[in-house]
């Protein structure tokens, strides 16, 4: 059993101290360690590590690609890519999230038909790993795509703050009238083990349970080993997925704690 973790750009012996919690909590519960240097697998650089086996990253987030990089992982290559980017999770659980229609690319002609396909009202803007929901107005929220003009205002704005870090293409989600608070849960092997706030709520956000009924078979069925999946209630008490992703680059909130985290990922049975 083996966790990776981001080492400390300016220490190199010691874990980042982003993930330096979730470290000492595998080191008091028996898990080796191994520090990788981020920034290499960042630019698509190998890094050297020890021979491993059912290792699982807890770090900062990588492509698809540089994640290839990596050998003896619990998830692999192709796995990961299926949870960490949009298209290889939405078909299944097309009943539980918003209608989608995404792009292969950033250009205007392809966000011009993906925008036909989606027809009028509002819809929110992301790439194939992640939203600038924090511009929400000026990259994120189209109030109405009949409205071409505005909607690429939206859009170019959105690929001017991402920059670098665009990833795949467009993807127009449908607007749902959702109500806080959202929630991310914790899946190992299809099964919901933790349920806490997003990161981006307060550690003291009061956590309704989730009913994850029409929910759980269909991330099951997707068959990843580490997942974090986004729920929130629409208006009409319906609960629906925000987004999945792979737990190995999802943020922890502070409301669960490293050991929580760490026990779900190497209990033994």
């Amino acid at each position: 059993m083996t966790l990776i973790v981001p080492a400390d750009p300016l220490r190199p012996r010691r874990a980042d101290e982003h993930f330096a919690a979730e470290a000492a909590a595998a080191r008091a519960a028996g898990v080796e360690v191994v520090l990788v240097d981020h920034d290499r697998l960042a630019r698509g650089e190998a890094v050297p590590l020890p021979p491993l086996s059912d290792a699982v990253y807890r770090g900062w987030m990588l492509r698809s690609s540089d994640y290839a990089l990596l050998s003896g992982m619990r998830a692999s290559a192709s796995l990961y890519r299926q949870a960490h980017e949009f298209p290889g999770w939405y078909s299944a659980l097309a009943a539980v999230t918003p209608h989608s229609v995404w792009t292969s690319d950033f250009s205007r002609a392809a966000f011009g038909r993906a925008r036909s396909e989606s027809g009028s009202g509002p819809a929110v803007l992301r790439d194939y790993t992640k939203s600038m929901k924090h511009y929400w107005s000026e990259a994120a929220f189209i109030p109405d795509l009949a409205d071409a003009d505005a909607a690429w205002a939206v859009a170019s704005r959105f690929v001017e703050l991402r920059d670098e870090s665009l990833t795949g293409g467009f993807v127009l989600r449908r607007f749902e009238d959702f109500v806080a608070p959202e929630l991310r849960t914790w899946w190992v092997d299809g099964e919901c083990r933790i349920v806490g706030p997003h990161p981006d709520l307060p550690a003291d956000t009061v956590v309704p349970q989730p009913d994850l009924t029409a929910i759980e078979p269909l991330v099951a069925a997707l068959g990843l080993p580490f997942v974090t999946v986004d729920v929130v209630q629409r208006a009409d008490g319906v609960w629906r997925v925000v987004e999945l992703g792979d737990g190995q680059v999802s943020d922890r909130p502070a409301a669960v704690s490293p050991e929580s985290l760490i026990g779900m990922l190497f209990s033994q049975g």
